[in-house]
């Protein structure tokens, strides 16, 4: 028998396999409802079908392919009308096949429309919903390539730093409105996303893969905590403010009237 969770409902993208169906199953767990979205519609029945039977939470499929605007603009339509819901896990996304210079650049436009486009709309959506509720949670999906651009295809890894910009962005506006959000920077994760794009786990090292189970653990006990920015495998979490130090040494330079005495001092030379 199903019943209304006392928590709200959470709607998860990406949610039919790896990272979202795992957070669909962790905050099932954890009392939640969910609606979850995907372009899969029978690999989301079948999940929801569980969640109901072993959670005995309400699970609703909702059906989207988000590379294409009218079905964000569905979801987008829930998120705003629909008071019930009070966590948004944005973790739809796509990676990549290969190097960029080898890359058919319509699959990178495809890439582009779900990792940067959908995910900002439909962030965007549900932060001006939950603040107008005066509560309510984002979880947007990052990367760990975000902060370490040269390890992956770029127009990837800009997507990533896009989502994790736009997530401290949002932070600040959103402080004092009683509404949350996180930016997830997982590493590589044991998932179906390096079987779609031809990869495979078989030739890295087994130290540096983690299970979606422990990741989505590690990405809730961090939002639980209040952390806006959450790299699971991080230890030492002094190594993160450190960079963020250095970056905020910086802003004293980055507008002024005049430029830095260095580039005509290099033409004078």
């Amino acid at each position: 028998m199903t019943r209304t969770s006392k928590l709200g409902t959470a709607l998860v993208t990406g949610a039919s396999s790896g990272i979202g169906a795992t957070y669909a199953e962790k905050l099932a767990a954890r009392g939640y409802d969910l609606i979850v979205v995907a372009r899969d519609a029978d690999r989301l029945k079948a999940l929801a079908e569980r969640l109901t039977q072993s959670h005995g939470v309400r699970a609703e499929v909702l059906r989207a392919d988000l590379t294409q605007r009218t079905d964000v603009a569905v979801v987008d339509r829930r998120l705003r009308q629909d008071g019930s819901i009070t966590l948004f896990v944005n973790n739809a996304g796509i990676g990549p096949k290969g190097p960029l210079l080898k890359t058919d650049t319509d699959y990178l436009d495809q890439m582009v429309d779900l990792n940067v486009t959908a995910a900002n709309r439909l962030a965007v959506a549900a932060a001006q919903a939950f603040v107008g509720r005066g509560e309510g949670g984002i979880i947007n999906t990052a990367s760990v390539v975000a902060l370490w651009p040269q390890a992956f295809s770029g127009t990837y890894s800009a997507s990533k730093a896009f989502l994790l910009t736009l997530t401290e962005s949002l932070a600040a506006e959103l402080a004092g409105t009683g509404v949350r959000i996180q930016a997830v920077l997982p590493g590589l994760t044991r998932t179906e996303i390096f079987d779609r794009v031809g990869g495979s786990f078989d030739s890295m090292d087994p130290n540096m893969v983690m299970d979606a189970g422990d990741l989505v653990d590690a990405a809730l006990s961090g939002f639980d905590q209040g952390e806006l920015i959450t790299i699971p495998s991080l230890g030492d979490r002094s190594l993160y403010r450190t960079f963020e130090t250095a970056r905020d040494d910086l802003r004293p330079h980055l507008s002024l009237s005049k430029p830095a005495a260095r580039y005509f001092n290099a033409v004078n030379a």
